[in-house]
């Protein structure tokens, strides 16, 4: 990861070694990790900074692990993944499948009391093969659903 704090919107599922993101980096031209890295580039802070409206899938599997952006994604697609993820939650007592579009699918699993395993589906833009898949452990149910309703509100 990177060692510039990076704000914004992020939805994370999984654990520290398999997990797959959903995040929108905001970086603050005020900080001094981003000053540092802007000099070291030849660019401005805020040239690096960028404008901070491009949503990215972040995934890692068994400790190694990447990134893409999702090039003219709107912060209504992530909000409607996060909501339809909610609603299944609250309402599945069986496997649920939740497409978030042509990068990202989640496949869920009840797991152990009260919580689900996925497996995320992630099509990387630059291959149109098999996708990559990420198997998370068991996850509680209740967590994630505080994790969305936060990863909402930082959409409102």
């Amino acid at each position: 990861m990177s060692p510039i704090p990076v704000g914004g919107p992020a939805l994370f599922i999984g654990t520290d070694t398999d997990y797959v993101a959903l995040v929108r980096p905001a970086l603050d031209p005020a900080d001094p990790g981003v000053r540092q890295a802007a000099e070291q580039a030849g660019v401005t802070p805020e040239e690096l900074a960028g404008p901070g409206d491009t949503w990215a899938v972040l995934y890692e599997r068994d400790g190694d692990g990447d990134g893409f952006e999702l090039p003219g994604v709107r912060d209504a697609e992530p909000a409607d993944f996060a909501e339809r993820l909610r609603a299944e939650l609250t309402a599945a007592s069986g496997p649920f499948t939740v497409d978030g579009g042509a990068a990202l699918r989640l496949d869920a699993r009840p797991a152990d009391a009260g919580g689900y395993a996925f497996t995320a589906h992630i099509t990387l833009p630059d291959d149109s093969g098999t996708p990559l898949t990420v198997e998370t452990g068991p996850l509680p149910a209740a967590a994630l659903l505080t994790d969305l309703d936060a990863f909402l509100g930082s959409l409102a």
